[in-house]
C-alpha cells in the first residue's frame, strides 16, 4: 500500500515516447512542475497531452512544448502562451480545442468508466458539426479537421455526443497526501487535478506535504488513493516554489 517513490525522476522513468498524459493545473495554479521538469530531463518525445492549457512560455508544460516534446494537445485554452500559438498555427502541433466544462467531464467520465455522454455545449457550432482545425499545414491550410459528432434530441433540446478521455499516465500536484495516495488540494489547485488523476491509468502525484496513513480525515480527502499509483514528496523548497502568472498590486 505504500505508494511513495523516492524521486520524481524514478516516478516518471517509464513514461515512454508517444505516451498520453493527463496533466493537472489551471494557469500556474496546481501545476505539477517538479514532475514536468523530471519528464523533461528524462527525454520522452511525441507526447499527447490532455490539460486545460499547455503551460506558459518557460513554465509548466510550456517547457516540454518549447523543446518539441509534445505532438498533440487536447485542451480548452491557448491563452498567453505565444510558443503554443506559434507551433499550432505553424503546423508543428495538433490541437483539439474543446469547451472547458466538456473537457472536465470527459476526464471525469473516463475515470468513472463512462465511455461517452451527451452535452448541450457546442451544439450548432464546429464543436458538433466538425471542421475545427486540428492541425495546419506549412502554408496555413487545414491539414486535419475535427470530424462531425452525433447530435441527438432529448425533450426538445439537442445534445452532442462527447467521448470520455483516459490516458496512459497522469501528473498532478496536491497540498497534502499520504502513503496510500489519498490527496488533499489547496483552494484553486483543486481545479483539473482530481479529474486528471482519475483519467490516468498510472497517476503520479507530487505532494507538498507527505503524511502518514490515518492523518487525513476521511471527510477531508478530495481524491481517494484508489486513483493514485505513485506519490512523490516535495522538498520544502520545491513546495514553496510557486510562480504568479499575473501580478497585480494596488496603486
Amino acid at each position: 500500500m505504500d505508494k511513495v517513490v523516492a524521486t520524481a525522476e524514478q516516478a516518471v522513468a517509464d513514461i515512454g515516447g508517444g505516451a498520453s498524459l493527463a496533466v493537472g493545473g489551471f494557469g500556474l495554479s496546481g501545476v505539477p512542475d517538479v514532475l514536468i521538469q523530471a519528464l523533461y530531463a528524462q527525454g520522452a518525445t511525441g507526447l499527447s497531452v490532455v490539460s486545460n492549457n499547455c503551460g506558459v512560455d518557460g513554465g509548466g508544460l510550456g517547457i516540454l512544448l518549447a523543446a518539441g516534446r509534445i505532438s498533440r494537445v487536447t485542451g480548452s485554452y491557448v491563452g498567453d502562451n505565444k510558443e503554443f500559438a506559434r507551433r499550432y498555427l505553424g503546423g508543428e502541433l495538433e490541437l483539439e480545442l474543446t469547451p472547458q466544462g466538456t473537457l472536465a467531464e470527459r476526464l471525469r467520465a473516463g475515470g468513472c468508466g463512462i465511455p461517452a455522454f451527451f452535452t448541450p455545449a457546442g451544439v450548432g457550432t464546429q464543436v458538433a458539426d466538425g471542421g475545427l482545425p486540428w492541425r495546419y499545414d506549412a502554408d496555413g491550410g487545414v491539414a486535419v479537421a475535427s470530424p462531425p459528432k452525433e447530435v441527438r434530441e432529448y425533450d426538445g433540446l439537442e445534445y452532442v455526443l462527447e467521448r470520455s478521455i483516459t490516458t496512459d499516465f497522469a501528473l498532478v500536484r496536491a497540498a497534502r497526501g499520504d502513503r496510500h495516495g489519498n490527496l488533499v488540494f489547496n483552494k484553486a489547485s483543486r481545479n483539473f487535478n482530481p479529474l486528471a488523476a482519475m483519467a490516468g491509468r498510472i497517476t503520479v502525484a507530487e505532494v507538498e506535504e507527505l503524511v502518514e496513513p490515518g492523518e487525513l480525515g476521511p471527510d477531508d480527502i478530495h481524491l481517494p488513493g484508489v486513483f493514485v499509483q505513485r506519490v512523490v514528496a516535495l522538498s520544502p523548497e520545491q513546495a514553496a516554489d510557486k510562480r504568479i502568472e499575473k501580478r497585480t498590486v494596488r496603486t
